[in-house]
């Protein structure tokens, strides 16, 4: 949600595993084994093309036009192929590239940090969003964000809890965000889920933020009568 107008702006995918016996299994369970196995290289491409299948779905149905935020792996960003990959599932569902946005963790991002900056690069050239996610909760220098082609900083939840009452998170997420527009970056503040916490960002001029306060993850027939009730908003 924009802070500014209260129009929607885009939405986050969110994969879950549904186990006919298991039933639902939690992406903590089952997303480190994908990792430590190699199968979320196909995981995440399936993502990536049901998302962006998804969003396009909308825009022909006339709802406004968002942003999908895919979250890639550090699997997916050392392929050799990931922009091509990128590339070819957005011409096969016809999703514009300025209407899918990629989220990295910052672990992530300063793993190959050269590497990750020449793909990241290559993914903005075609008009793709980058956001950066869990900021501030794994590294305490900041000389990589002047090199990073990102657009959008992302406070984690972790700075967000309890903003309203304790001054230390208080003091960092109004650091985070003044340091973003510094720098010339939107701010998304993670796991918003009080009006407290939402005056707070509001007040020291957050940009977008996401989490229970507007809505809960939900599946995306869902989102199409959210998107229905808001009818007429276009967003950037």
């Amino acid at each position: 949600m924009d802070l500014n107008t209260g129009e929607i702006t885009g939405v986050e995918a969110l994969l879950r595993w549904f186990n006919s016996d298991l039933g639902f299994v939690s992406p903590a369970e089952f997303i480190p084994l994908a990792e430590e196995t190699g199968f979320i290289v196909p995981i995440g491409k399936w993502v990536l093309k049901t998302a962006c299948a998804q969003n396009m779905e909308w825009r022909e149905k006339g709802f406004p036009v968002i942003r999908v935020a895919v979250n890639i792996s550090v699997r997916q960003l050392q392929q050799q192929n990931l922009v091509d990959v990128v590339s070819q599932v957005l011409d096969e569902t016809g999703l514009p590239a300025e209407c899918l946005e990629l989220e990295i963790t910052e672990s992530i991002a300063l793993e190959n940090l050269d590497y990750n900056i020449n793909i990241l690069n290559q993914l903005r050239e075609m008009g793709i969003r980058i956001s950066l996610d869990d900021f501030g909760t794994g590294y305490s220098s900041l000389s990589y964000l002047k090199q990073l082609p990102i657009d959008h900083l992302k406070i984690d939840r972790t700075f967000v809890q309890n903003l309203a009452t304790e001054q230390k998170n208080k003091a960092i997420a109004n650091a985070i965000i003044y340091l973003a527009h510094d720098l010339h970056l939107h701010v998304i503040a993670e796991g918003v889920e009080t009006e407290e916490q939402l005056n707070f960002l509001r007040m020291h001029s957050c940009d977008y933020y996401q989490g229970y306060l507007f809505c809960r993850p939900i599946p995306s027939d869902e989102i199409e009568e959210i998107l229905d009730q808001r009818a007429g908003y276009s967003v950037i």
